[in-house]
């Protein structure tokens, strides 16, 4: 494959896809609208996902597993959920194959081994676990009950895009449930705060932490918080959602418990996820024209060393040393790789080591160990230094915190000079088109206002901001009253 990559300037979509193939993160399947994660994305993925899954269990949670398939009058149960999601649903109808006799070696259906009733491919989970939950709960005591699930999710989309957009997807579900409403908020917004902190400190993404325009909220939620991300070409991305589920699924599905004066009350629920999603989120917030730039905390990567030789004996000298600082950096937990490979010269693997975005490379030669030092270089600079090999490991490990800073300092100056107030329809047109970001601006409230402006404009809310500033203001399009600003973006 072609290593050569389009430029964001020139196509920003396709540099989007150049990297994500061309970095080996994921590659088209057979399957219309599906992907296959290959080894060096799937890496990248666990690495997020066994981070996110220390912090949601230091906050309490378990993990369990629940059924792919979901019978059709579980999913029908909560009519809003239902309702969401109606449209993006694989459904099963049958059980079994059987061979055409009409031509020979064809599978067809089976009419004979149709289901008695249709099964969903899950789309979300809150139908199956709601029921499951119904099983489990009678008391107050059984409460709270915080269980996440990682797992994979289908839902039908009919424009498909890697990592972004993508007919089966793996996520993390969260789905909570408790004795008061108070406690379910809490924990609503607790795990926006996880998923914010493993963003802004793991992903080097800064976000913003919001609410959802009811138009925008999770079908079946009564209060959807996330977090926002802004991406190089200037869309938002949505990183993550928490929601508020009120005690909607309880009723749909008659989860009540005793409480402490023996009284039924109806239980109190959440659920929040994340998805592979992050992975494209991650590719389009930080990486350059050269490939991918990958922040040290998740990268699958993190220290390349790269042999410079001429001939065997050259060869046996710089091995030894590099195997030295191998172990060296493997003791201070740095993920790291010795490309010894004499198949492929150091030219090429520095061109690929960049394009997969290592955060630090290392070349070593027979005269740089004379020398008693070696080169390195940062991937999200490009910059290079001499640094003496009785201090290498120490400088690595430095450069690495240095480089996870820095990548966020960078992605957080872009955020903010792409945020835009503006006061007047014709600012707000203008700033979208020339500029894009978010824009700041007074929105009147409504639903039919939102509609229009994304009509007009393909520009959504994507959240109303957590403590936001109150004022007073007119709506940019119905001059109506308004007392906060909202946050506009074209998004993904």
């Amino acid at each position: 494959m072609s290593k050569e990559i389009t430029s964001r300037e020139q196509d920003y979509s396709q540099w989007y896809n150049d990297l994500v193939l061309k970095g080996e993160l994921a590659d088209y399947s057979a399957v219309r609208g599906c992907m296959v994660i290959k080894p060096y994305g799937f890496a990248l993925w666990e690495n997020m996902r066994d981070q996110l899954d220390r912090m949601f269990k230091e906050t309490g949670h378990r993990n369990a597993y629940f059924p792919l398939f979901v019978p059709k009058s579980l999913f029908e149960a909560e009519e809003k959920n239902a309702e969401g999601f109606a449209k993006e649903c694989a459904v099963v109808t049958h059980y079994r194959l059987k061979t055409d006799p009409e031509h020979k070696g064809k599978l067809i259906v089976d009419p004979e081994a149709r289901l008695e009733e249709e099964l969903v491919v899950r789309p979300t989970s809150e139908a199956i676990i709601w029921n499951t939950y119904k099983g489990w709960i009678q008391s107050y005591r059984d409460l709270p009950i915080l269980i996440n699930q990682w797992a994979n999710v289908v839902r039908w989309e009919m424009r498909t895009r890697l990592f972004l957009r993508t007919a089966e997807f793996l996520w993390q579900e969260g789905h909570t449930a408790h004795a008061t409403k108070e406690e379910a908020l809490e924990e609503t917004r607790k795990m926006l705060e996880v998923y914010a902190t493993f963003a802004e400190e793991y992903m080097a993404l800064p976000v913003v932490k919001g609410v959802k325009s009811a138009n925008e909220r999770f079908a079946g939620a009564e209060d959807t918080y996330c977090i926002e991300a802004l991406m190089q070409d200037g869309k938002a991305l949505q990183a993550g959602t928490s929601h508020f589920l009120g005690q909607n699924f309880a009723k749909a599905f008659d989860v009540k418990f005793a409480d402490k004066e023996n009284k039924l009350e109806y239980v109190w629920a959440t659920s929040w996820g994340v998805s592979t999603r992050l992975i494209g989120a991650l590719v389009m917030a930080h990486s350059d024209d050269s490939g991918l730039v990958l922040p040290p905390k998740i990268a699958p990567l993190q220290v390349v060393l790269v042999p410079v030789y001429k001939g065997p004996e050259s060869k046996v000298v710089i091995d030894e040393r590099a195997q030295s600082i191998v172990k060296e950096l493997k003791a201070k937990g740095i993920s790291v790789k010795f490309d010894d490979d004499d198949s492929t010269r150091p030219g090429w693997k520095f061109a690929q080591y960049e394009l997969q975005g290592v955060p630090v490379r290392i070349a070593l030669g027979l005269r740089d160990i004379e020398n008693n030092q070696a080169e390195v270089a940062r991937r999200d600079t490009k910059e290079k230094q001499t640094v003496a090999l009785d201090g290498l490991v120490a400088h690595a490990a430095a450069l690495l915190e240095e480089i996870q800073e820095a990548m966020f300092n960078k992605a957080k100056a872009f955020r903010d000079d792409h945020i835009t107030r503006v006061d007047t329809w014709a600012e707000f047109e203008q700033v979208l088109e020339e500029k894009g970001g978010f824009i700041s601006a007074h929105w009147d409230g409504t639903p039919e206002t939102e509609e229009e402006i994304k009509a007009k404009t393909k520009a959504t809310i994507r959240c109303i901001p957590l403590n936001n500033e109150q004022e007073e203001g007119k709506c940019i399009l119905t001059g109506k009253p308004s007392k906060e600003r909202v946050l506009f973006a074209k998004a993904y």
